[in-house]
């Protein structure tokens, strides 16, 4: 019989990954931890092992490493399962000897389960390429029939979710927000990366891709802000706020046919920054959320782009020469083609009369330099999946 190793700390997400795997004919065992998992590598020897890198205590990545360095495993196929913005850990992965990378948001346990049939020994995938009982062409439909049973329960079970999902996240956010004591916020924070990573997750399993999408992203920064606890601020709080509300917003329309597609990131953003630094940080940024961005350090020259082209988010610094931020937002909102295009300030300045000043001059957000990546990477998500979503009818 084919075996499987599932090393994932989700209790949840570990066994709807060992059903779907023992449905299609292999014996399947789950760790909850990497130590367990190592162990059970030697006793249940199995032919495939799916690892997600986010592991607690022993990670993924060190993880792999150890499978790597013991005697007979370094040809055992390990599949390991990585968040999308998290580029760094994926690339030690592929070092320390993956077989293959997934992103969790992206796959649906029939996906997952045709890459891991794609890594079987040529034996095992040559038997069961030939053992065709008769009526094979039955049994085929037989089990389309039996996925699409599987997928759909896994979907309204979801959806079922999603209510109490959202009162949940709402109710630690608020928590978090006012809790001033900085050990406890870390305690927090950690709490709701493991709620959003959760999410991704189910999200992915259950076919819900814009879900996932943005939660992915999500519990990127999340991560980064648990591991440094002096990048929590009230610019970083905003922005987790803001990406929950437009959870929020995906939630409600995970009844359309189109939730369970990716909304595809194909937007231009305009960043006009006279600091050469500053302004290649949000390039950056932005290029880590896979957005394409087309940067001046001239406000003049920035009006006169948009007099001509459209861009789907707009970053300004405030304190540029010529032209302030305010006074080239105040400009672009009477552009027929930027009535509405959101406009996020990237300033120093953060106190109550800039954001006021932001506000009024049209400006839609404000983040505070200096900044992390994925702070700016999460609420320009927010603002260019937001853009792309279809009207509810």
């Amino acid at each position: 019989m084919k075996k499987i190793l599932i090393i994932e700390d989700d209790q949840l997400v570990a066994n709807i990954y060992r059903n779907k795997f023992s449905v299609d004919g292999f014996e399947a065992e789950i760790a909850l931890d990497g130590e367990t998992g190592f162990d059970l590598i030697k006793s249940f020897q199995p032919q495939v092992v799916l690892l997600d890198l986010m592991l607690p205590r022993i990670s993924g990545v060190d993880l792999l490493k150890k499978i790597r360095s013991e005697p007979g495993m370094q040809q055992l196929p390990v599949v390991v399962f990585s968040n999308t913005y998290l580029s760094n850990m994926v690339q030690e992965a592929w070092k320390a000897g993956a077989t293959k990378c997934l992103s969790k948001a992206n796959c649906t346990p029939k996906q997952v389960l045709e890459v891991v049939q794609s890594l079987l020994p040529a034996t095992s995938a040559l038997a069961a390429a030939t053992a065709k009982p008769s009526g094979s062409g039955s049994a085929a439909a037989s089990n389309a029939a039996t996925d699409a049973e599987f997928q759909a329960e896994l979907l309204r079970s979801f959806v079922e979710s999603l209510p109490a999902t959202l009162v949940n996240l709402r109710s630690h956010l608020q928590t978090l927000i006012k809790t001033a004591d900085e050990p406890t916020r870390v305690k927090l924070l950690q709490d709701l990366y493991r709620k959003i990573r959760a999410l991704t997750g189910n999200a992915g399993i259950a076919g819900m891709l814009q879900i996932a999408q943005m939660a992915d992203a999500l519990e990127a920064l999340l991560k980064d802000l648990a591991e440094k606890p002096k990048n929590i601020n009230a610019s970083s709080l905003r922005t987790v706020a803001l990406a929950v509300d437009f959870l929020g917003n995906l939630f409600d329309r995970a009844n359309l046919p189109e939730a369970r597609t990716q909304i595809q990131l194909t937007g231009r953003v305009l960043v006009v920054d006279d600091e050469a630094i500053s302004q290649r940080a949000v390039e950056y940024a932005l290029a880590k959320a896979k957005l394409n961005s087309v940067k001046t350090d001239d406000p003049v020259s920035a009006l006169e782009t948009l007099t001509t082209q459209t861009f789907d988010l707009i970053f300004l610094d405030v304190d540029m020469p010529g032209m302030n931020g305010f006074e080239l937002c105040t400009k672009l909102r009477g552009l027929a083609l930027h009535k509405k295009t959101p406009v996020i300030f990237v300033t120093s300045l953060t106190d109550f009369e800039s954001r006021a000043n932001s506000t009024i001059s049209g400006g839609n957000d404000l983040i505070a330099k200096p900044f992390v990546f994925m702070e700016l990477a999460v609420k320009a998500l927010v603002y260019v999946l937001r853009g792309k979503l279809a009207p509810v009818k």
